[in-house]
């Protein structure tokens, strides 16, 4: 298996295949890759006879394979991308015989998104022989801000710690959704700039004093005064700040401050591997065990499923948002 950089490198170097299967349960990863492809192998004027895009809904096997198997009119090759290819899950087996002995002037590229062909079986097994496999994994939690550092930076610009966790817990982990609110920051901010908390609350609706980041790190601190601040903001406010994702936030840091308690080694290095943290905010939780000792993080624990089943309907007699989030605010830090 190959990874993204890799791929794109050994295309920009004239090492193309003639089958590139492109799967995972990461869109975007599979859209990076084709859309490179789609953009960047032929010019704008081989494009016209040369390149087709098909969907996997619409596109029978024997369509793909007799459209591969022609020659490319004035240009080096053609490229054909097939896109939702797991809507041939049925019939893709049959591609098999085409990728045995593929035409070496078409790019063949399959993008099978959400899913994996089966490794035991002929066509995965001659893809692998003669082409290119990727596969695109979710990203866990705490891989997403280097991913955003990175993303910034190959474009030439930076980015604050704060604002990287703002983005994390406003977004979650759609890449997708991340990189279109990137894209739009690039576009109106001057190449070299780093961005700030600031420019994220005026150009993306993230308030930078007011968030399940700031509440957390409120409530770790056992700041009363600003936990209860950032409460009210959020119930005057409850469709950019869904109790549901606080409960949730929330529940991931005790959990983890659980995990934490338990560590013998509490060296910044093997705190962030093991509670799946950035290193950057490991005093965050250093801090808060202080303040919260094993059994009530215990306890915390239990409030914040309570609370869960209240945001949910269960046993809470449709309280409203304010007061469901006072009552956990209040059993948490007393």
């Amino acid at each position: 298996m190959n990874d993204l950089n890799q791929i794109i490198g050994d295309i920009k170097k004239g090492d193309i295949k003639p089958v590139y299967l492109i799967s995972g349960d990461e869109p975007y990863f599979i859209d990076e890759i084709s859309d490179y492809i789609e953009k960047n192998i032929l010019s704008e004027d081989e494009k016209g006879f040369n390149q087709m895009v098909m969907y996997g809904g619409d596109a029978e096997v024997m369509d793909i394979v007799s459209n591969a198997k022609r020659f490319p009119m004035m240009a080096e090759r053609q490229v054909i991308i097939v896109k939702e290819a797991q809507e041939l899950a049925r019939s893709i087996e049959s591609l098999a015989s085409y990728v045995e002995n593929p035409q070496t002037t078409t790019m063949l590229v399959l993008c099978y998104k959400y899913k994996k062909l089966d490794k035991r079986k002929k066509l995965y097994k001659v893809i692998k022989k003669n082409g290119v496999i990727f596969e695109g994994k979710k990203m866990y939690d705490n891989q997403i801000g280097d991913w955003i550092r990175k993303v910034l930076s190959d474009h030439d610009y930076g980015i604050e710690n704060k604002a990287v966790q703002m983005l994390v817990e406003f977004l979650g982990t759609d890449l997708s959704r991340i990189f279109n609110e990137l894209e739009k920051l690039m576009v109106i901010l001057p190449v070299k700039t780093t961005i700030s908390d600031q420019i994220i609350e005026d150009n993306i609706g993230i308030s930078k004093d007011f968030n399940n980041f700031e509440l957390r790190k409120a409530i770790g601190n056992k700041n009363v005064l600003l936990a209860n601040q950032i409460i009210n903001y959020f119930s005057q406010n409850p469709k950019n700040n869904p109790l549901v994702m606080t409960i949730s936030l929330l529940n991931s840091f005790f959990t983890q401050l659980f995990m934490y308690h338990a560590l013998k080694d509490k060296s910044r290095p093997n705190v962030a591997v093991k509670l799946k943290i950035s290193p950057y905010f490991v005093a965050d939780y250093s801090d808060a065990a202080r303040n919260y000792p094993m059994r009530k993080v215990s306890q915390v624990i239990s409030v914040l499923r309570e609370a869960d089943l209240k945001s949910k309907g269960v046993g809470a007699n449709a309280l409203p948002q304010s007061d469901l989030l006072k009552e956990l605010l209040f059993k948490i830090m007393h």
